[in-house]
């Protein structure tokens, strides 16, 4: 295995930019119109579907003023969906963590990629035993599916009948070696609840399940299931949920151009990169967008 780079910010894209035939198409504007906080843009939106991580929240504190901003936006009469590759938790967890940093997002205001996959995993052959990457202390009654811990059972790399990726707290090159051996003895079924290929932290960029996931297809054939940003299903969850409002009116906020940006696009939706926090904090964001060729709607310097 080739060994992986330091996350910083360019090998990040690179790596978007070298598995992006597996993104999802989308056509962009020509240029972006410029923004300071989402309250220039609130005219042009009834639904706002905001991104966590680097919208909200950067590791596990709130973003300057972003409290303040969903309260603005409530007042003015703007739906509110949080749309979050975050696979770690259950809904229940997840929706405790926004009230502790002082959001209040309702239960039937967040649609989480975790949610997606489970929905996903329900579609499967009944019985079907999946073996989890997963955090420390994880619990799986949510998913609607027989799911066991890997690293609390090793064995299960011979036993499942699939493998479930939700977070890579406990996941590194060496579990990465393993799984991939396990692949190549007995091909079977990889489910990817967090597309995402690294998040923001308080002090840099985390591999997640994406990332190891996009290895794992580079490396053994397969093609992984992907549910969370940019892919459709996690779009669809959102339109679901108001169905009245047409796509044009809904604006996909996040941090990062080939997940929040190309899959809001592809949706049909309008999109707003945020440039102050997340991936692109401390770079020159339109360079990056001038690369890819995805373009938003409005780059918009914070929440």
């Amino acid at each position: 295995m080739t060994a992986l780079p330091s996350t910083d910010v360019d090998t990040a894209f690179a790596r978007y930019e070298a598995v992006r035939a597996r993104l999802p198409r989308a056509r962009f504007p020509t240029a972006s119109r410029e923004a300071a906080t989402l309250s220039d843009v609130a005219d042009a939106y009834d639904v706002f579907v905001l991104d966590a991580f680097g919208v909200l929240n950067v590791g596990e504190r709130p973003i300057a003023g972003a409290v303040g901003r969903v309260a603005e936006l409530r007042a003015r009469g703007k739906r509110l969906v949080v749309l979050t590759n975050g696979a770690t938790h259950r809904r229940i967890d997840a929706l405790g963590k926004y009230g502790a940093l002082g959001f209040d997002f309702a239960s039937d205001e967040v649609v989480s990629s975790r949610d997606v996959a489970a929905a996903a995993l329900a579609a499967r052959p009944a019985g079907m035993l999946w073996a989890a990457a997963a955090g420390p202390g994880a619990r799986f009654d949510d998913l609607g599916a027989r799911v066991a811990d890997l690293a609390e059972d090793p064995a299960l790399l011979d036993r499942a009948d699939g493998f479930l990726l939700l977070s890579s707290a406990r996941w590194d090159a060496a579990a990465q070696e393993r799984l991939v051996a396990a692949l190549a003895a007995r091909p079977r079924p990889v489910v990817v609840a967090n597309p995402d290929l690294v998040a923001p932290r308080e002090h840099g960029l985390s591999l997640e399940p994406g990332w190891w996931a996009h290895d794992l297809a580079d490396r053994t054939g397969l093609a992984p299931a992907f549910y969370g940003k940019p892919y459709p299903d996690a779009f669809r969850a959102v339109r679901a949920l108001h169905p009245d409002v047409p796509p044009e009116r809904v604006a996909m906020i996040g941090d990062t151009l080939h997940t929040d940006v190309l899959g809001g696009r592809a949706a049909g939706f309008g999109t707003v990169l945020i440039t102050a926090h997340g991936l692109f904090a401390g770079h020159d964001a339109r360079g990056f967008v001038a690369r890819c060729g995805i373009v938003p709607d409005v780059i918009c310097e914070t929440t």
